[in-house]
């Protein structure tokens, strides 16, 4: 390995630094957007059935938010309706949210690094090739007996080597960068599908007799007269 380095020259050292951050990052991402850690399935669940008779205490409401980042999510919902019994949609979607949005950025995390990194890549390996094509016309020189094959074989080298290593940099940091942007979709739509599911149910809670309301007031029939006592006259 290190007679590759050796023969792909200075070049090489950036895409080795870039290899290693674009592993990293891979591996960060692949753990942290697991789904236990960002949206448990079954966490609306559980959510609802323990809001069914009250909203839960602080310390519950902290331990939800610990849960996951769908946690986090549900627990501002939940905070807000702590703080106003009767807070209005608008005012629990509004901390929905904010809160949804502060859980995508925790999402996209790295991402923006592990694209970059994809995209530079070749352009390394572009800027190896012509460092080693400087080499190969650097080893030809005017007159007889100019050629000089070891500097000859040494920029090709550089050219391929770092050619095929920029691709093998890149073709794997946006594959992974293609997947965890798909992964990171799926999320956002089980978040605002959940949200929306608990905010309906907060909102229910805060007005109870809302569909009495709008239904209006009941109809009383008119009651009934009593029949005439005597007789009809004829």
């Amino acid at each position: 390995m290190f007679s590759i380095i050796q023969a792909a020259g200075w070049p090489i050292w950036p895409l080795l630094l870039c290899s290693v951050v674009a592993l990293a990052l891979i591996i960060e991402r692949v753990v942290s957007l697991r789904a236990a850690r960002v949206a448990p399935p079954s966490l609306i669940e559980e959510v609802l059935g323990v809001t069914q008779l009250q909203i839960p205490s602080g310390e519950v409401v902290g331990k939800l938010a610990e849960n996951s980042l769908l946690g986090q999510v549900l627990a501002a919902g939940l905070r807000t309706s702590q703080a106003d019994p009767r807070a209005g949609e608008t005012r629990l979607r509004q901390s929905f949210e904010l809160a949804g949005r502060h859980a995508i950025h925790q999402m996209e995390r790295y991402l923006n690094t592990l694209g970059t990194i994809a995209a530079a890549a070749p352009l390394l390996g572009l800027l190896g090739t012509v460092v080693g094509m400087i080499e190969i016309f650097g080893s030809q020189s005017p007159g007889p007996g100019g050629n000089n094959p070891a500097l000859l074989a040494h920029g090709i080298s550089i050219a391929l080597y770092n050619t095929a290593f920029g691709l093998v940099v890149a073709i794997p940091s946006l594959m992974f960068y293609r997947y965890f942007r798909g992964r990171i979709e799926s999320y956002v739509v089980d978040m605002e599908q959940a949200s929306e599911r608990l905010l309906t149910h907060l909102v229910n809670r805060a007005m109870p007799g809302v569909h009495a309301v709008n239904a209006g007031p009941a109809t009383v029939p008119p009651p009934v007269a009593a029949p005439a006592s005597g007789k009809a006259k004829a």
